[in-house]
């Protein structure tokens, strides 16, 4: 029986955009043995998922050194044929070079692939850029195919029960928040989007804890219109959940989109500060993009945002009209 370790210890988004190689490995591999490494707080993504043999878990925050060697112990006694590393991190690295794996694989950028069996080359941009899932679909190209698989998440029955709880009826969500600052529409913009929707639609607010201040001050600042504030209240498959059920979900560049993806949920993403060019892009079928609609000299300012702007006016942001929003609200 073939047994493949895939690491990936990013941020939500980054495992979301990993598990087409758990995908792929099972349509190839039906009886293998397939294992995923995540930091730990991301484990809930995976969780009951039907390809996924044992989730490996590094706690960063408590004896983040203690736990790395842990797990190398953990991973040499497993005994894999190949360890597929997506992340491109000095410690990642240390985890594939050590795990006694017959094949370790990851991508040039890691600083330590020069010990991989085998690495493959990461690049972002370009005039042919290609999304993130077909660069992670590369580690693996040599034993599958070149054919394209999507995220997919597997929320439980009941994910869906908390969720009929709570939704009914034609409904929006809109995550209005994201780590970085520059991508992230401002909250003024999000306010002026919502007075303006037609009546008859539900709208739900979407974030995890951290982003429930945000959601409840738009809420409160939009007097005499149903909105729920969730952010908080349920776990990521529960959200994936809603977001398959809503008529469009309205998103940053950030993670919400990818769930949104895992799901082929309908979606609509705001790039501010972030071009899709990048290849983190939506890829549900009926996606749409919405971003400024003149050049600045100044956009994109990096890959993954910034703090705050670099040059103090975040037009990138401040210029998007909530017109280009209201042309994706279904009917």
């Amino acid at each position: 029986m073939q047994k493949f370790l895939i690491i990936q210890t990013a941020f939500i988004g980054d495992v979301v955009l990993a598990t087409p190689l758990i995908e792929k490995l099972h349509v190839f591999y039906p009886d293998a043995q397939i294992d995923f490494l995540l930091r730990k707080g991301n484990e809930q993504l995976l969780l009951g998922h039907p390809h996924i043999h044992e989730i490996l878990i590094w706690d960063k925050k408590n004896h983040k050194q203690q736990n790395l060697f842990r797990l190398i112990k953990h991973i040499r006694k497993n005994r894999y044929d190949s360890v597929i590393n997506v992340q491109r991190f000095f410690a990642t690295g240390l985890l594939t070079v050590f795990s006694g794996a017959k094949e370790t694989i990851g991508f040039d950028k890691n600083p330590l692939s020069f010990f991989f069996t085998k690495k493959i080359k990461h690049a972002v941009g370009g005039e042919r850029a290609v999304h993130e899932t077909g660069r992670n679909l590369e580690l693996i190209r040599s034993f599958t195919d070149g054919t394209i698989y999507k995220p997919r998440l597997y929320p439980a029955a009941a994910d869906f029960a908390v969720i009929d709880t709570l939704a009914g009826g034609k409904f929006i969500t809109l995550s209005p928040a994201s780590v970085w600052f520059t991508k992230q529409y401002p909250a003024s913009q999000w306010i002026s989007f919502i007075r303006n929707i037609p009546a008859g639609y539900g709208i739900y607010l979407m974030g995890g804890p951290g982003d429930a201040a945000l959601c409840q001050s738009i809420r409160e600042s939009v007097k005499g219109t149903e909105i729920k504030v969730l952010a908080g209240t349920l776990s990521f498959l529960q959200s994936a959940a809603l977001m398959s059920r809503a008529c469009m979900n309205y998103v940053n560049d950030s993670a919400p989109m990818h769930f949104a993806s895992a799901m082929n949920a309908p979606v609509t993403a705001i790039y501010c500060s972030t071009i899709p060019e990048f290849g983190f892009g939506p890829l549900s079928d009926q996606s749409h993009i919405v971003e400024i609609d003149q050049e600045l000299y100044c956009r994109p300012c990096g890959l993954h945002g910034r703090a705050s702007c670099p040059e103090g006016h975040f037009r990138c942001a401040m210029d998007i009209r909530t017109e280009q929003l209201y042309k994706t609200l279904p009917e």
